[in-house]
């Protein structure tokens, strides 16, 4: 065995374990943004996902407004305005999604960390 063997095999404890024991192979969507208000990140996660549906709310309201608008400057405004929620919609998302694809990748790592150590018991 390796000394980076060692190494990952002391690092791992109890709690990666647990961690691995916790996740499902089959993690839906609502539990993936569960488990991404979790964490360091959780009371962001949780804010922006907050920020989403008052954005959507916002960004409804303001279609609305497009659609009920006279003409001229009103329309404008309210079209542009529902333009910009659109896109600051698709920025809180995509770092929603990105968090979520983290966690993900992290629970990969953290199982191949397992197995390299249960194959280095195996082999003593």
């Amino acid at each position: 065995m390796t000394n980076e063997d060692e190494r990952i095999q002391q690092a791992l404890g109890q709690d990666d374990h647990a961690f691995l024991a916790s996740l499902d192979s089959d993690r839906g969507l609502f539990e993936q943004i569960g488990d991404s208000w979790k964490g360091p990140l959780g009371m962001w996660a949780k804010f922006s996902f907050a920020f989403s549906v008052g954005i959507g709310l916002a960004l409804a309201y303001s279609f609305y407004r497009v659609m009920t608008a006279p003409g001229g400057d009103a329309l404008m405004g309210w079209g542009f305005t529902c333009l910009a929620l659109l896109i600051m919609q698709g920025f809180v998302k995509e770092w929603m999604l990105a968090r979520m694809n983290m966690l993900t990748v992290l629970s990969e790592v953290k199982r191949l960390q397992v197995q390299v150590a249960l194959l280095s018991e195996q082999e003593r």
